[in-house]
Formats: structure tokens, C-alpha cells, sequence
């Protein structure tokens, strides 16, 4: 299982510079394709001692390469080919004489992460979730055709080839929906990149300032001989999906998920604000893709419980009323056992549905 790695900053100010500057983590990348032109078709007649009417010879030209975008499990983010902006394919090569046909030209792979999704003028031209998952984005130039193909009874030395159709221009955008089982979404801070290590001995970074997650991370949870791929999102604020904040960059990574974790920070002395952040959290989500909340199901994880009282816990019984959820403290480990057998059985019911 890949991870995704994690920008270390010791400053706000270094998260700012880190934002405005090449990060890690690229999930979004717009490349141009150009596929091979290709070759031309020959013009030529077999020129041989004591064979003088060896008639015409030319060879068709080569076929342009393809160029295909490939899932693969080895990369989890664009940053490789977010610098290459444009990518070719190779020409193919002119026919020649003695029927010798131009050699194709070469094909371009491009390996993309899994669960990228390619699109063209707003036309969706794949969706590579698997690893192996393969499309063609732009087929390469026809070769033209030799003089041969141009002989008849009635001209005998055609003196007419043609030429090599052009290769296409593509401009592509590749986005990037990281594939999980179960994404945490909730505020900056409500310890969300805690929970996730405590859950997977993932490393991600961990401070008291706003927005210490950049980008998600994943970590992978192993229990009762299951595995599933947890997704910590950055913080989302209200307004995420207007662009306030960090999250509206990453909602979209939600969608792959088949379980939603709502990690909500009790505040005190009034825990009763937990409803509204969690009605918070759920109208961005709204307001991104109505289907998130209604195609998936999900979790509401109170955290650092350890602060709380009996009777505050009591409270938020009350407060969220039929609303399924689990208090915990990773500092005590408290809750988390349960909150494991919680997930299995979600992710595998929704499995089996």
C-alpha cells in the first residue's frame, strides 16, 4: 500500500509558502497530448537489370504512435508529470522503396495513480480506478499509402502517394479521487490526524495550528484479519465549498469513499455546539454533491472525550439523539476497539448491499 507522504513546517508562515509553492501532493493537472504523425506513402518503381518493367514499389508509411494514460498502484499523486505539461508520441517513418513499409511510431504510456479521472473539453474520457486500468487519449496519424495501391490496367506507373494524416492535440485534465474505504472529515484541529495514527501507525503531521494537514493522508487499518484504507481529508470551515479554507480542494476525494467519519472536537463549556458543527460539516458537503450523504453511510466520532465529564457525555447522548456515534480519547485509547468493529462492519455491510 502506498502512503502519502507528508510536508513537514514548522510555521503558519511555512504552510503559506508550502501552499504557493511546489507541493508533494499534486491531485489536479491539466497535460497536452500530441499523438505521432504519420509517415508518408512512397513514390517509387522497381529498378532492376533485365526486369525493365519491374513496376511500381513504394512502401506505405508508418502509423503514428498512440498515446495512453495508465493506472497504476506505484504512484499516489500527479507530481511526477505535473511538470511535463505536454506530452508526444513519435512519428511514424516514410515508406520506401521495394514495398519496405515505414516503421510505426513509438507509443507514449503515461502511468496516472488510481483513481484518476480523465476528461477533455468537459467530456469525461476515463475513469482508471483499478490498477491497470487503461485508456487511449489521442490515436496517432493514419501512414499514407505507396504508389502501389494506385495501380491499375489502365496506369501502370502511377505516380501518385499519399500522405501521412497528422497526429492529434489534446488538452486533458487529470483529476485525481483518491480511492478509501473510509474518509474523516471535520474541522482543523478536531483530531482527525490523531485518530488516523492512532488507528493505522500512519504518520501524519500533527500540531495545534490550523490546517496542519495540506493534503490527505492515508493510512491503512488492520483488524480482525480485515484491511481497510482510511482517508484523513484536510479541515473543513464553513464555506469550504465556496473556496474558504483548504477543503473545497480536496472535497472532491470524498466521493470515493464508502463510509463518511464526522470527527467533531466537543468544545466546553457548551458541548452542546457539537450539533451545529456537525450541521456544518454536512451542508458543505451538500452543497458540493448532494448524493455524498444520501449514497453514503456514516459515523459521527466525538474526540478527545478524556476533557469531558459523565454529565457532559450525557448531554451529547441527549443533543444528537438517534444520530449514531462513538466518544473517544486517543490519549486513553478509550473507544477505539469499538470504533474499529464499528468500521469493518460498515465498510463490509456496504460491500455486501
Amino acid at each position: 500500500m502506498v502512503f502519502l507522504q507528508v510536508l513537514i513546517h514548522k510555521s503558519m508562515s511555512d504552510v503559506d509558502t508550502c501552499a504557493t509553492s511546489t507541493p508533494n501532493f499534486v491531485d489536479l493537472v491539466e497535460l497536452t497530448v500530441i499523438s505521432g504523425n504519420g509517415g508518408n506513402g512512397k513514390i517509387s518503381f522497381h529498378r532492376e537489370k533485365f526486369v525493365p518493367k519491374g513496376g511500381p514499389d513504394g512502401g506505405d508509411g508508418g502509423d503514428g504512435g498512440d498515446i495512453f494514460l495508465k493506472a497504476t498502484q506505484r504512484i499516489s499523486t500527479f507530481l511526477d508529470i505535473s511538470s511535463k505539461r505536454v506530452i508526444k508520441a513519435g512519428h511514424g517513418d516514410d515508406g520506401s522503396r521495394r514495398r519496405q513499409h515505414g516503421k510505426r511510431g513509438k507509443n507514449s504510456i503515461v502511468d496516472v495513480p488510481c483513481g484518476t479521472i480523465v476528461s477533455s473539453n468537459g467530456h469525461i474520457l476515463g475513469d482508471l480506478t483499478h490498477d491497470g486500468d487503461t485508456v487511449m487519449v489521442a490515436k496517432g496519424g493514419k501512414g499514407g499509402k505507396g504508389n502501389p495501391h494506385f495501380s491499375s490496367s489502365s496506369n501502370q506507373t502511377p505516380r501518385k502517394a499519399t500522405s501521412g494524416k497528422p497526429g492529434i492535440t489534446c488538452q486533458l485534465r487529470l483529476e485525481l479521487k483518491i480511492i478509501a474505504n473510509i474518509g474523516f472529515v471535520g474541522y482543523p484541529n478536531a483530531g482527525k490526524s490523531t485518530l488516523l495514527k492512532t488507528l493505522t501507525q500512519s504518520n501524519p503531521k500533527i500540531g495545534n495550528y490550523p490546517f496542519t494537514t495540506l493534503h490527505p493522508n492515508l493510512g491503512v487499518l488492520k483488524h480482525n484479519n480485515h484491511e481497510l484504507v482510511i482517508a484523513d481529508m484536510p479541515g473543513i470551515l464553513e464555506r469550504a465549498s465556496e473556496g474558504i479554507g483548504l477543503g473545497n480542494q480536496f472535497l472532491r476525494h470524498i466521493s470515493r469513499t464508502a463510509v463518511l467519519v464526522f470527527v467533531i472536537e466537543p468544545t466546553l463549556p457548551d458541548v452542546s455546539d457539537i450539533l451545529s458543527t456537525l450541521n456544518t460539516l454536512k451542508n458543505e458537503l451538500n452543497t458540493y454533491d448532494p448524493t455524498l450523504l444520501s449514497e453514503k453511510k456514516n459515523l459521527v466520532v466525538v474526540s478527545k472525550t478524556d476533557v469531558l465529564s459523565p454529565s457532559d457525555l450525557s448531554t451529547l447522548q441527549t443533543i444528537l439523539g438517534d444520530t449514531s456515534f462513538i466518544p473517544l480519547s486517543c490519549y486513553w485509547n478509550n473507544g477505539i476497539d469499538a470504533l474499529k468493529d464499528t468500521l469493518i462492519k460498515m465498510v463490509y455491510d456496504t460491500n455486501r448491499s
